[in-house]
């Protein structure tokens, strides 16, 4: 089953990779007007996964990742049409010289290929990786959690269907439509047809994935994310900062989940903090030295445990923990922090410089929320995942990240000597 849908997706990217921006973003725009004409369809599909979540007991955090309204879906159709106003890397050319020999020298930017991507109860995601990779000629085999099952379903029709309208190969977006663990273990080892893999989704499946794969893979998008408020900090700004960080969408992977916090401040910070997340209904699990000061608080607070401080929480619940400086701080993030998004809060430019030189994360802030890490927000147009490693991407990866490139060199009938 999956080699013939590897075989039918390496097929599509040649001809894929041939076409104009003019035409990928025909397409493309077709399949905005297509997902909101369908928008009733979805919605159904999208009720039966919610109901099969409720029945499995899955927990609000997930249950917020899945559902999709109205709103979310045209919000989803108008990123397509984000995308389509980006500039396309395709065919450019990152630089070029004249060699003594006269060889005319050049590297141009080409897609990958096809792209492998492995994901969990995030039906967006399918949109979101289906419209980068045609932008950048690339085709893609998605494997969706069985929890998005008819999301996805609806979805990658709809797709297919404005591809076949556009005139381009429906087989350009596929999906494996059966949620069987052994079908992923099997794309792992689908090196002949697959360039390139991006699994989004836990620690487990990253785990999976690095060890099984005989694809190069591209790991991130798991946040354990820290902000450090340091004794030169306005307090009521960095309350609105971490405020935004924690409960906008706690079940964003840039979601704030560890709270660092200057002893010098911590005295007076903790109490006013601990009314603002009694507000936002935020637990917070703090350290010891953090618990004398915000037992007596208005917020719910609970003893932090050491593996409070390795996973995201997902939810309205965040760690507090207090620091004797800027380098236990930074020594803090290095042990726990998965490489995500870092941020500082503070007054003083030199410890600010000293934060951004020795964190060393895909994105670190300065008086900033974490919650910016975010291809949109970047001004990448949507984002296949958020890279926590260093090697090819980093960050959110945009349409740059899903090209390679070729040298091209051009003679005069010329031979080496």
């Amino acid at each position: 089953m999956l080699e013939q849908l590897g075989k039918a997706a390496k097929a599509a990217s040649w001809q894929l990779a041939q076409l104009s921006t003019s035409q990928k973003n025909q397409a493309l725009s077709h399949i905005a007007d297509l997902l909101e004409k369908e928008t009733e369809v979805i919605l159904v599909a999208n009720q039966q996964d919610m109901e099969q979540a409720r029945e499995q007991n899955m927990s609000e955090a997930l249950l917020d990742r899945l559902l999709l309204t109205p709103g979310r879906l045209s919000a989803i159709a108008n990123d397509v049409r984000q995308v389509c106003r980006l500039a396309d890397p395709v065919g450019q050319v990152i630089d070029g010289q004249s060699l003594d020999n006269g060889l005319q020298l050049s590297r141009r930017r080409v897609p990958l290929g096809v792209i492998g991507v492995i994901y969990e109860a995030r039906p967006n995601v399918t949109i979101d990786v289906a419209s980068l990779c045609l932008k950048t000629g690339n085709a893609v085999i998605l494997r969706g959690g069985k929890e998005t099952h008819h999301t996805n379903q609806a979805m990658v029709k709809v797709i297919q269907q404005a591809l076949e309208q556009s005139g381009l190969p429906a087989t350009a977006v596929q999906a494996i439509s059966k949620p069987d663990r052994e079908l992923v273990a099997e794309l792992l080892k689908m090196n002949s047809y697959v360039d390139m893999l991006i699994p989004r989704g836990g620690a487990g499946l990253h785990k999976l994935c690095r060890e099984q794969s005989t694809i190069p893979v591209i790991t991130g998008g798991i946040g354990v994310c820290h902000t450090f408020v340091d004794e030169s900090v306005d307090v009521e700004k960095a309350l609105d900062v971490i405020t935004n960080a924690k409960v906008q969408r706690p079940s964003a992977c840039n979601a704030l989940e560890t709270l660092l916090v200057h002893e010098q401040i911590a005295s007076d910070f903790l109490p006013a903090l601990s009314a603002r997340m009694k507000e936002q209904g935020v637990t917070l699990h703090a350290g010891v030295s953090a618990m004398a000061l915000l037992k007596d608080g208005p917020a719910k607070v609970v003893e932090v445990i050491e593996e409070d401080y390795c996973d995201e929480w997902l939810s309205l619940d965040m760690n507090v923990e207090i620091v004797s400086g800027i380098d236990q701080a930074i020594s803090h993030i290095r042990t726990y922090g998965t490489a995500h998004s870092d941020a500082i809060l503070t007054e003083s430019l030199q410890q600010a410089d000293y934060f951004v030189s020795h964190v060393d994360s895909s994105a670190v802030y300065v008086n900033a929320s974490t919650r910016f890490t975010d291809g949109g927000q970047f001004g990448l147009g949507a984002e296949v995942a958020v890279s926590t490693q260093k090697l090819h991407s980093r960050g959110p990866m945009g349409l740059d990240a899903l090209t390679t490139y070729k040298w091209i060199g051009y003679g005069d009938y010329l031979s080496r000597r």
